[in-house]
């Protein structure tokens, strides 16, 4: 009988001590750790339902693989025409951008499951103090969010984290058949061929950032000769230049950054010298919703290549039906279906003529 009685109590403390701990325990099943892209080892939630991007980078490649995650902009896109309203409506939290701060209090009061981030090699402080800024939320480095050789793997990786990859493995396959496609053709372009270009930032076209910078990167891809033999600016970039400087370059192509800029250069004489002016050779790079060369570089720089291709040697590229893949892009990855007027307005409006 006193051997029944201690087997019931036995029995009825370890119910009373499952009940107590089975919160915790189930608590534990609902999450699991990963290695993120620096080689840290962080707990996240299991299913991931809620992500922000510390900034545009990062949060345009949410916005590309699970766009219906995301719970937060990096800027301000509700006038943008190329948005669909559920997403451009999306709260402003800001981000990282340039030499902004990281407002850890404004990512804070959106609760995200995780949170992304750029990282490059050498970086792994500024990772390790971002999460110290943003706990408990689980911050993810990222690979570069910038290297336009290398989008596949931090695309890849964000895929599996929230549970995407089919969609992040279309936009790695997207975005490599056209890389390949026009650098192996550009690469074939003899030397003296090779169009010289300017890249004109800033409202008087004298900004400009030089060869082998991540705001060039379409340029290039095309094989194309970047006439800026500047110093970097270091950051984002934009290092001051002459007019002086300019007329020396002469170069064939001008590329603006700025529609300001754009719509006032064949108008102002102290540009009619250039050659790319008098020659008609001026274009805008196209920037809604997210700029297809710059500003923030990300993988919305991918449209800036078979544009650049297109507009420094059509004669190349007749087989590349930009209005073909400028629908495409946008539907698969902006989430956005272009009539054929929505085409022919960002392409004629970026100078184009053919495409």
């Amino acid at each position: 009988m006193e051997v029944k009685r201690i087997v019931i109590g036995i029995f009825l403390m370890t119910i009373l001590i499952f009940s107590q701990t089975c919160p915790v325990m189930c608590d534990t099943s609902d999450t699991h750790t990963i290695t993120d892209m620096a080689g840290r080892e962080v707990v996240v939630p299991t299913s991931v339902n809620s992500v922000l991007g510390t900034n545009q980078a990062a949060t345009t490649m949410i916005y590309v693989i699970s766009p219906d995650k995301l719970i937060g902009l990096s800027s301000d896109y509700s006038k943008s025409k190329y948005i669909p309203d559920k997403y451009k409506n999306l709260p402003n939290v800001g981000g990282t951008q340039g030499k902004t701060k990281l407002n850890a209090e404004s990512f804070q009061s959106m609760h995200p499951d995780v949170m992304f981030m750029p990282y490059t090699k050498g970086s792994e402080a500024d990772v390790v103090d971002t999460q110290r800024q943003l706990n408990p939320i689980p911050v993810l480095a990222l690979g570069s969010t910038t290297d336009i050789t290398n989008f596949a793997e931090p695309v890849r990786f964000m895929g599996k984290v929230l549970g995407d990859s089919d969609k992040a493995e279309e936009f790695i396959s997207f975005y490599q058949n056209i890389y390949k496609k026009v650098n192996q053709t550009s690469a074939s372009i003899p030397e003296s061929e090779k169009k010289r270009v300017y890249y004109a930032e800033g409202p008087e076209g004298l900004l400009t950032d030089p060869q082998g910078v991540g705001h060039t990167q379409p340029l290039e891809v095309s094989n194309s000769i970047n006439v800026a033999n500047v110093q970097f600016n270091g950051g984002i970039g934009r290092t001051p230049v002459s007019m002086e400087q300019i007329l020396k370059w002469n170069p064939d192509v001008i590329i603006a950054f700025e529609k300001s800029f754009y719509d006032k250069i064949y108008s102002d004489p102290s540009w009619s010298q250039v050659k790319a002016v008098q020659d008609k050779q001026v274009y805008l790079v196209p920037s809604d919703p997210f700029n297809w060369y710059d500003r923030s570089p990300g993988i919305n720089i991918i449209m800036g290549i078979p544009w650049t291709a297109k507009v420094l040697y059509p004669d190349k590229f007749k087989d590349l039906d930009l209005k073909a893949v400028t629908k495409e892009f946008y539907s698969k990855f902006y989430h956005y279906d272009l009539s054929d007027n929505d085409v022919d307005d960002i392409l004629k409006g970026s100078g184009l003529t053919t495409y």
